[in-house]
């Protein structure tokens, strides 16, 4: 399955407001208690009042999911209220290339709707399906998963960060999606300085699916076949009865509760590396017409590690 973002990667349009960075200072992680006593009670709007006001460099990580879709339609509603046309948060969209076609016609969809600038990174190096796998390879999430979620996921999040300069970003997780999210607070720091803002992650999916209902905002038609969370289709599925939201996302694998975005940064980057780096010590070894790599390069280059 191929499909396209008809949004080019990085666009952006004069009409478009840019993220709010003037006279807000950085925030300061000695505070992030304070802060999220502060947030005990506050609705999810609150939040992100809160947050725009007081976070310099804040943009919107989202694959269109229902509470994404829930927390752009409040910023909307927030900018409007503040005499603004639309909001100066924008999106950051990862488009892993393997996106379901109905994921990527409600990014065009929602960008449209609320006038709202749009982001678009893929992985590194390639444009479309067939160069994913002309340069990484077929079937990378079954032969290689811990790559491939760096390479469709944390590689270009990131490389959106530090090319946006983005200091803060807002999040669609809940509590109620549970495993690492259970004890999610509304802001935190992660272990990159990034502030993440968890603005609904007290509501439950049913709360979040009637405020999308009730303030007409655009959903992706497959919520309708019972998919309840949306990632790539080719380890998406329905939830069966009882099961929760989240465990739709990755069929067959009961262990997965995260594709990568949300896991220590650094901690992928190094064992990523790592990787590659064996990977190509053995290529040298088989050029080299080593049958048996024995105490090869791979071990040597380990042992220097």
């Amino acid at each position: 399955m191929t499909v396209t973002l008809v949004a080019d990667s990085h666009a952006s349009t004069s009409s478009q407001p840019q993220p709010q960075t003037q006279s807000i200072p950085p925030f300061d992680p000695s505070t992030l208690e304070s802060v999220n006593h502060q947030l005990a009670t506050s609705t999810p709007r609150q939040i992100l009042e809160w947050a725009v006001t007081n976070l310099p460099n804040l943009y919107q990580t989202t694959a269109f999911g229902l509470t994404g879709l829930a927390a752009t339609d409040m910023l909307h509603k927030i900018a409007r209220k503040q005499g603004k046309k639309s909001s100066n948060v924008p999106l950051i969209f990862v488009d892993t290339l393997y996106h379901f076609k109905e994921t990527l016609d409600l990014a065009e969809r929602v960008r449209n709707k609320y006038n709202v600038r749009l982001e678009v990174y893929r992985p590194p190096g390639v444009q479309t399906t067939q160069e994913f796998e002309d340069k990484y390879g077929k079937q990378l999430w079954i032969t290689d998963e811990d790559t491939y979620d760096y390479l469709v996921k944390v590689e270009p999040a990131r490389r959106a960060y530090s090319e946006l300069n983005v200091q803060a970003v807002i999040t669609g997780r809940r509590q109620s999606q549970g495993a690492d999210r259970a004890h999610l607070q509304p802001i935190e720091v992660d272990s990159t300085g990034l502030v993440k803002v968890n603005p609904l992650c007290r509501w439950t999916f049913d709360e979040v699916k009637d405020y999308v209902e009730m303030a007409g905002v655009p959903t992706n038609p497959l919520l309708e076949e019972g998919y309840k969370s949306i990632g790539d289709w080719h380890s998406t599925k329905v939830p069966l009865e009882g099961e929760n939201e989240r465990e739709g996302r990755w069929a067959g694998n009961k262990e997965k509760t995260e594709c990568g975005l949300h896991k220590d940064y650094f901690q992928m980057k190094r064992a990523f590396e790592k990787k590659r780096r064996e990977e190509e010590r053995a290529e040298l070894d088989k050029a080299r017409g080593e049958d048996e790599v024995g105490s090869s390069s791979v071990q040597l280059g380990l042992l220097a590690l």
